[in-house]
């Protein structure tokens, strides 16, 4: 739909109304949506079951099953986390969302930030893990569900980011060892799904360890899903470098700037302005990429809604409402991204 201008009301009639076809068009349209709403409203509301009765759910032929959800949603977000002690992932999501809101603001851009997320990160395990303050010891292996979810995408991408920057400025570096080096990386890289990667990190890396010594899986996942991250964001930061005038290096060096503080506090502020969109979009996949480390025994939000009704003959027919109460949460996730990206990037361009 189109505006004429500031001021003036959209010119949504025309759009819709504006011939014998677009007319046709919209009918159709409007009778296919009301169509499709009212068997949505009819399945998921009118005859649904929202008690967690097994019978009753077997005995709607024609509605959804949301009892499942309320029978299973500790499992479905926690996993095999132990029952008694499902307050400490809680607590971890909402201290690791809390620091990334808050990091999301413009104006808490300070230094202080970095030790704000040590903390985060370590009270992030601290809970998670146990053994200490008296939590009881959790391994690695039996966390899941949305915690490992969100710990996964943010640490992965807290990790990755640095590396990505060092790899776009390698790219164009005027050393040719860097250029190739960092060239080679980003397409050895690119050029692999991140299954591969994550088979690589879990089962490759182990046998090349001294005897006696491995690294945790999680930690072998979170360091091959960084590594993996970081050669897309290092080609979209490239994207934003080249977009910056090359005339401002110049002047700015010709002023007697230094070849640092010039990418520092001129080139880069601008590039990574210019692709935000590129950034979130990354963004969105790495949180939804995530759920490929069910692959290697990691049961994050959808391996544990594997876990949660595949082991329970009871409810294990409902599936598809288990799989949309899940794909609520990352639609949730994912559109809370979208949001942002718009309201950052007009904020930054209202910048001066």
């Amino acid at each position: 739909m189109r505006v004429a201008g500031r001021g003036q009301p959209v010119e949504w009639r025309r759009e819709l109304w504006g011939s014998p076809l677009r007319s046709l068009a919209t009918v159709l349209l409007l009778a296919l949506l009301m169509w499709i709403g009212f068997h949505v409203v009819e399945w998921g509301i009118v005859h649904a079951v929202f008690r967690p009765d097994a019978e009753a759910c077997r005995a709607v032929q024609h509605g959804a099953c949301w009892g499942v959800v309320a029978e299973k949603w500790r499992p479905m977000l926690f996993g095999r986390f132990p029952y008694e002690e499902q307050w400490r992932p809680a607590v971890a999501v909402v201290v690791l969302s809390a620091v990334t809101m808050l990091s999301a603001w413009p104006r808490t851009w300070r230094w202080w930030l970095v030790p704000l997320w040590i903390v985060a990160l370590l009270l992030f395990v601290l809970l998670m893990r146990g053994g200490v303050l008296g939590l009881s010891h959790v391994p690695t292996g039996r966390w899941g569900g949305l915690p490992l979810t969100i710990g996964l995408a943010v640490v992965g991408l807290a990790l990755a980011f640095p590396l990505a920057l060092l790899l776009a400025l390698g790219r164009r570096s005027d050393w040719p060892v860097v250029r190739t080096l960092s060239a080679s990386y980003i397409e050895l890289v690119r050029g692999v799904p991140l299954i591969s990667v994550l088979f690589m990190a879990s089962f490759l890396l182990p046998l090349l360890w001294p005897a006696g010594w491995q690294p945790d899986v999680l930690v072998r996942v979170l360091a091959g899903l960084a590594l993996f991250v970081a050669a897309y964001l290092a080609e979209i930061i490239r994207g934003g470098l080249q977009a910056v005038p090359r005339g401002q290096t110049e002047v700015a060096m010709a002023l007697g700037f230094g070849r640092w503080p010039v990418q520092r506090d001129i080139v880069l502020p601008q590039a990574l302005r210019l692709v935000v969109p590129a950034l979130t979009n990354n963004v969105v996949g790495t949180l939804k990429d995530t759920s490929l480390v069910t692959v290697v025994g990691l049961f994050e939000l959808t391996g544990a809604l594997g876990l949660a009704l595949g082991g329970d003959p009871t409810w294990r027919p409902f599936y598809l409402e288990g799989y949309l109460f899940v794909a609520a949460v990352y639609w949730v996730l994912c559109f809370g991204l979208s949001r942002y990206s718009v309201w950052l990037e007009k904020r930054l361009s209202a910048a001066p």
